[in-house]
């Protein structure tokens, strides 16, 4: 409020009080007002001249001039819109027409670009031509993953040089060094191999480094060390080099037994006969070692279901070795309870207490493989490995039944000895053999199996599994490399199961050290066939 007093030529004074709002504008904001107001007008100017010429007089409403001056203020004009919805419609009409055959399809963009101002294409024939581009391309994205998983399962079923060297060489030492060929394990400890006080662990492997870590890293975790025997089950042509490493190098204070395959009496053609037909049959060995490729039908086969395919034809599957562990309880016929490993793991906790699980009479405490968060790796059920659409199938096995997990399993070969789990296991052995055979010899599936290994197991040990804490046992190292490190670091035993083994280079490298670190680097043999360098 302001008081202004005005004066009166009488001598009255009067005072009037006048209500004026005090409105307050700064010089600042003024000056930059006029200055977007002069940078703006000119532009709007420009803008409202083109839509004049272009017929906007023609509209009879402010919202009519508004649709016309929005798209130009905007960059988007009726044209492009035009130009949009024809493109929409060519490729719509192009999308049910075949690509012809002896179409010469530029090589890149740039080429496509100079063809198009050379040649004057309409809309259609460059329709057609992208598309053709972009077949091409699919075609040749898709041919080159296929290429790739071929080239990964070469490499892993590979022998890698520096590991082939290392047997070689622990071959050689065999047989020029006494001390390698000593007595495993020493005679006067030849009764703890069959004392069930004792905690018994089964390997069956040829490949020496990676036995040694499993052994290595076994001992280390465990809190009872000198009550560990460790029973390595090798072929006959890996035996002496098998025999030098835990000769030269003892895991004391554990107990190691090294044994070949041909050291067994009871492993005779009589007792295995359906193994001996697998090794020999020349069908099975070129369904296994073949060309896997070669007339296969690719188009209707997705990657990943590709990549399952060749896990389960790797030529491993088909050696004795494999399906040992069947035979465990007339192997070991004075044992009660044993832990048996495969050579692909490693052991961070130790595995003792497994001797106290209750397996509830069962013959196999396992992992199960359908329950978890890695979706690819624990979502395994009967129908992943069974074809479902055979009768035989159908009617005896229910696809939603949880498969289980090989690679560290409690046996309880008490109760293993009065079951018919072998005699089962031959049966369908001889099944997955009939069938892998009677197909084409290069189709990608089995007829009654979709994976050929451990398919006849699940059917023999149905019920006969007992289910363990998953945190025993941690799979999938092998397939991927998005596997959570801090549940490796807290899991009791990490498998990498698959084909990325952490020996081969194309194994994970933020996963290797936990397989690595029980390597030793500093062993003259290793350091001579460079290990991993």
């Amino acid at each position: 409020m302001r008081s202004i007093t005005i004066s009166s030529s009488n001598g009255f004074v009067d005072f009037m009080k006048f209500k004026i709002a005090a409105r307050h504008i700064s010089y600042r904001t003024l000056f930059h007002a006029i200055l977007i107001l002069a940078c703006l007008l000119p532009f709007v100017f420009i803008v409202t001249a083109l839509v004049t010429l272009e017929g906007v007089n023609k509209c009879s409403s402010f919202d009519c001039l508004g649709r016309r001056l929005g798209p130009k203020l905007l960059g988007r004009g009726e044209d492009s819109g035009r130009l949009v919805s024809e493109l929409y419609k060519t490729l719509n009409q192009v999308n049910s027409v075949e690509v012809p055959n002896d179409l010469k399809l530029p090589e890149n963009f740039r080429q496509l670009v100079t063809e198009m101002k050379d040649n004057k294409y309409d809309a259609k024939e460059f329709a057609v031509i992208l598309k053709g581009m972009m077949e091409r391309s699919e075609k040749e994205i898709r041919e080159s993953k296929f290429a790739e998983l071929m080239n990964k399962h070469f490499a892993a079923s590979s022998i890698p040089k520096g590991i082939h060297c290392l047997s070689l060489r622990l071959t050689d030492e065999y047989s020029s060094n006494a001390h390698a060929r000593r007595q495993l394990p020493s005679p006067e400890l030849l009764p703890v191999l069959s004392d069930n006080t004792y905690y018994h662990f089964i390997l069956s492997t040829d490949n020496i480094l990676a036995a040694s870590v499993v052994v290595t890293s076994t001992v280390q975790s465990s809190s009872k060390p000198d009550k560990i025997v460790f029973h390595v089950i090798t072929d006959k042509k890996t035996f002496a080099g098998m025999h030098s490493w835990f000769a030269l190098n003892p895991s004391s204070p554990a107990v190691i037994e090294v044994k070949g395959v041909h050291q067994f009496d009871w492993l005779t053609r009589d007792n295995v006969p359906v193994l001996e037909a697998v090794e020999n049959h020349h069908g099975v060995r070129n369904y296994y070692h073949g060309n896997h490729l070669a007339g296969a039908n690719l188009s209707d086969t997705t990657p990943r279901s590709f990549a399952s395919k060749l896990q389960a034809r790797s030529p491993k599957y088909i050696s004795l070795l494999n399906h040992i562990r069947i035979y465990l309880p007339e192997l070991f016929p004075h044992l009660d309870k044993v832990v048996f490993l495969d050579d692909d793991i490693v052991i961070q906790r130790d595995l003792t207490p497994l001797w106290e699980v209750d397996l509830g009479g069962k013959v196999n405490g396992a992992v199960e493989t359908c329950k978890g968060d890695d979706t690819w790796v624990m979502s395994k059920r009967f129908r992943t490995y069974f074809n479902f659409s055979h009768p035989l199938i159908s009617k005896n096995l229910d696809p939603e039944e949880c498969a289980w997990a090989y690679g560290m399993n409690i046996f309880d070969l008490r109760a293993w000895r009065m079951t018919n789990i072998r005699e089962t296991y031959h049966t369908w052995l001889k099944e997955v053999s009939r069938n892998s055979v009677a197909i084409k010899e290069l189709e990608f599936k089995f007829d009654i199996m979709e994976t050929g290994y451990s398919t006849p197991a699940l059917i023999s040990f149905r019920g006969h599994v007992q289910p363990i804490d998953p945190s025993w046992h941690m799979l999938g190292l092998g397939y991927q490399n998005k596997t959570n490190v801090e549940s490796v670091k807290k899991a009791a035993v990490i498998h990498y199961n698959g084909q990325s083994k952490p020996w081969l280079e194309i194994g994970f490298d933020h996963l290797r050290p936990f397989w690595s670190k029980f390597v030793n680097y500093s062993n003259d043999f290793v350091k001579n066939c460079h290990i991993l360098e």
